[in-house]
């Protein structure tokens, strides 16, 4: 049977059909668009594959950096920067402070507060999903979102994260799902190692 594909270009008409499958994909042509725009590179597309409400299987695409990254759960993940494909895994927080990626161009007020209750060692600003990757290849460790994002932009970026062993929750620090009503996701927190729970848990 054939899997239904949702992409941002969709009109509201399919939520309905989604949330009647186990199963759908979905893809964001353009992430980043304000770095496209402005001819940054920090620009992806995006396909991530939802089952039963969780990312299971993501590809994310750099193409102004010819940078791809991949992941399935249960079967781990990886990152191709042209050469030969490697695996990737989140990293353990250093003792000093944690690597926090961040929205360059959707800052928000509550976003800073959370900031405020870390120690943050190093303070990354980027565009589009690939702030996700460079948490679920150890380069950082948590990547906290209060602003607005929908599905497709987070589904790929979330399955890459859980087979490389991280996790995506809400401020109840429930996962992440998808198929909802609305396309919209709520507030999250991506963060690779497990010890980051407690962290977070006392926010």
């Amino acid at each position: 049977a054939s899997i239904p594909v949702v992409a941002e270009e969709d009109d509201a008409s399919h939520a309905a059909l989604r949330q009647q499958q186990d199963r759908f994909w979905l893809v964001d042509p353009l992430d980043g668009t304000r770095a496209f725009v402005a001819g940054e590179p920090e620009f992806t597309v995006n396909i991530g594959l939802i089952e039963s409400g969780i990312p299971t299987l993501g590809v994310i695409y750099a193409p102004a950096q010819q940078l791809l990254y991949g992941g399935a759960v249960g079967h781990g993940a990886f990152k191709d920067a042209g050469r030969e494909p490697v695996p990737i895994a989140v990293r353990k927080p250093p003792a000093d402070g944690v690597t926090v990626v961040r929205s360059k161009s959707h800052p928000s007020k509550r976003t800073e507060a959370f900031l405020q209750t870390l120690t943050i060692k190093s303070l990354i600003p980027g565009s589009s999903s690939i702030k996700f990757c460079q948490v679920a290849e150890g380069s950082a460790d948590i990547y906290p979102r209060f602003g607005r994002t929908m599905e497709w932009d987070t589904a790929a970026g979330h399955a890459i994260l859980n087979a490389a062993g991280g996790r995506v929750v809400v401020e109840s620090g429930a996962p992440l799902t998808y198929g909802k009503p609305s396309y919209e996701n709520p507030a999250f927190i991506a963060y690779g190692d497990q010890s980051m729970a407690s962290t977070i848990s006392q926010n």
